[in-house]
């Protein structure tokens, strides 16, 4: 059991094999914060990068994550999260992203987590 609350980086497929399909990276989207209420009712707060990086895209006026700009928001919005993030939960399938989150997340000590179930209760 931990002491406080941990902010935890929810890690998966979001654009990746989609070929800019927004259906298809809706579904990821889908499948990520299906994770979230699990990692709520654990104590804790879960966070999802392009629950950050979408809306600053959209106030950029971008067109959505496959207009150029994505670029310079997508990755280096879950670089800055993961300064304030305890944790990442790396949920199954190829992600360049999420493989980069989860080397951030090394190279900074958090810890990574590949289940639900190895995320300790608040």
């Amino acid at each position: 059991m931990t002491k406080k609350p941990l902010l935890i980086l929810i890690a998966g497929p979001y654009a990746s094999g989609t070929d800019g399909d927004p259906e298809l990276m809706a579904r990821n989207l889908k499948r990520l914060e299906e994770a979230a209420w699990p990692i709520f009712r654990a104590g804790h707060v879960p966070m999802i990068g392009e629950w950050v990086a979408l809306p600053v895209l959209s106030s950029a006026g971008a067109s959505g994550p496959t207009d150029p700009l994505a670029a310079e928001v997508m990755y280096p919005t879950a670089d800055r999260l993961l300064q304030h993030c305890d944790a990442v939960l790396r949920l199954p399938g190829a992600s360049r992203g999420a493989d980069q989150d989860v080397a951030i997340a090394r190279e900074r000590g958090i810890p990574v987590w590949y289940s639900l179930e190895e995320i300790p209760a608040a």
